[in-house]
């Protein structure tokens, strides 16, 4: 593809890609704020419901605690803890409870040794590594390349590194989508919701989930750009 696709009109994919993540995390922060109104019927809080998804797939020794800040939910496997915020932990929305559930399913995950997970926690220092050098490196290839050009070869060892973040959100987004499915099927089974409310929950964790594909067409579309611009350097 010409360099100049990728220089001029090649802007447009990573302009996009910037409106999507812009799109996919006003979206969310939107859909929980209009299911937090949406209350349960059975008046189960979301830490309440973390407990039952964790005790219906028989998970034990996973403590609850609350976290402050807003969606700042998370399962700590290093010390078995769900983390829920402010806003999910008593909370009895159809949000919340989505949430909490969601979390859930990723201790369940690591219960069941679910492999994605494994393996997204076995490569988060490589990648962090990775992802660090990666810019440092590329410039410091383009920088050097006067002096002889062996030194570009920085430049790929670079953009190998900036790939890892690429192949860290491909990683992410099963883990994500399949704690969610547990999520949903632990609350219907478990008749934590209503049918009806139902419909919050499962919108809550979708436009959670968009935010995951959005990391991913951002970081594939920066990967592509660095290779198009630094390989049509490198033929010229």
């Amino acid at each position: 593809m010409p360099y100049y696709y990728y220089n001029s009109t090649g802007l447009l994919p990573v302009l996009l890609c910037a409106l999507f993540a812009l799109w996919a995390s006003h979206n969310v922060n939107f859909t929980f704020k209009k299911y937090a109104k949406q209350f349960s019927s059975r008046g189960i809080t979301g830490a309440q419901a973390a407990q039952r998804v964790l005790r219906a797939n028989g998970v034990h020794g996973v403590r609850i605690e609350r976290v402050g800040g807003s969606l700042t939910d998370h399962f700590d496997p290093k010390t078995n803890v769900i983390r829920l915020s402010e806003s999910v932990y008593d909370a009895t929305s159809t949000a919340a409870i989505g949430v909490a559930c969601h979390e859930a399913g990723h201790a369940v995950q690591y219960a069941v040794g679910y492999a994605p997970i494994r393996l997204r926690a076995a490569i988060i220092p490589v990648t962090n590594f990775g992802t660090k050098i990666a810019w440092p490196l590329m410039l410091l290839g383009v920088l050097l390349s006067g002096m002889s050009y062996a030194f570009y070869n920085l430049v790929y060892v670079g953009i190998a590194c900036f790939s890892l973040s690429l192949v860290f959100q491909l990683i992410t987004l099963p883990v994500e989508f399949n704690a969610s499915r547990r999520a949903m099927t632990a609350i219907r089974e478990g008749n934590i919701l209503t049918d009806e409310e139902l419909v919050g929950a499962r919108k809550t964790l979708t436009a959670a989930a968009m935010t995951y594909v959005a990391a991913v067409a951002t970081s594939l579309v920066q990967l592509l750009r660095l290779i198009a611009i630094y390989g049509r350097r490198r033929r010229d």
